[in-house]
């Protein structure tokens, strides 16, 4: 499927595979707080960065931590907060949220449901893989979790963003409300602490005004992309790795996918 297209965009007309992709991302009321301001965001799955809201819930994620001036801790929260984050800023900077999710499994009992997750995510060569393997079109499982960051700028907005040590992440390579953006956003996406080349980055934008736009990018060789960026702009990028998994009991997963997430904004 990616043979020809293009690294940079690709504009993604009303695809009715949307239907079977659903992100999760850290969505903060406020991309950029004042100075002793206070961090604000939700939890939300959905599609087209738009989703419902999820609740703090400490047995649904193992991690939920935040990187604000080269500290690292845990997000405080009680069971059923919402917003799942809101508190106060420890000092001016990039503060980075981090959340990763539990696992959770899906059953699938469609096959063209997997066809368009296969094919609206350009794994290349799975679906053969799934006939190689014997494994039936009905009735398998894929485990799944969620790895989400988000950039919120604090008074000054100083410092970058870093790899924190999940599984997979993206990582902004330059501060979106400090740096110069004329020629994008550069971004790495990582698996296991190492680069994934040429990897597909599903790019949400959200203008001031009007409808969400999206976008295809792909990684290159160090599994690097500059994702297009303007300002008044909020945005999501996701990133999703599919890796088989042996079944040892009957209803065992058979594919596992790790979601990777990054929100952050592009000031006016």
């Amino acid at each position: 499927m990616r043979h020809g297209l293009p690294v940079a965009a690709l504009a993604l007309m009303a695809a009715p595979l949307m239907v079977s992709a659903h992100e999760f991302w850290i969505n903060p009321v406020a991309y950029e707080v004042p100075s002793g301001g206070t961090l604000v965001a939700t939890l939300r799955v959905g599609e087209h960065f738009a989703g419902a809201e999820q609740s703090y819930l400490e047995r649904n994620f193992t991690r939920f931590d935040m990187r604000c001036d080269d500290g690292l801790v845990p997000v405080p929260g009680r069971a059923g907060d919402r917003p799942a984050l809101n508190v106060a800023a420890p000092s001016d900077g990039l503060c980075v949220i981090i959340h990763q999710t539990r696992d959770y499994t899906l059953t699938y009992n469609d096959w063209q449901k997997f066809v368009n997750f296969v094919e609206h995510k350009d794994f290349e060569g799975v679906l053969d893989a799934h006939r190689d393997r014997g494994l039936p079109e009905t009735g398998f499982v894929e485990l799944y979790s969620r790895y989400a960051k988000s950039l919120i700028a604090v008074g000054d907005a100083a410092g970058s963003d870093a790899e924190v040590g999940l599984l997979t992440e993206i990582v902004a390579e330059a501060n979106p409300y400090t740096d110069d953006l004329t020629d994008g956003l550069p971004i790495r996406v990582l698996y296991e602490g190492e680069p994934r080349a040429d990897a597909q980055v599903e790019l949400f934008a959200r203008p001031p005004e009007g409808d969400v736009e999206v976008t295809l990018h792909r990684t290159d060789a160090e599994g690097r992309v500059t994702l297009p960026v303007q300002p008044g702009y909020a945005y999501l990028a996701d990133a999703v790795v599919l890796r088989p998994l042996q079944a040892q009991a009957e209803k065992d997963p058979v594919w596992e996918s790790l979601w990777a997430s990054l929100t952050f904004a592009v000031p006016e």
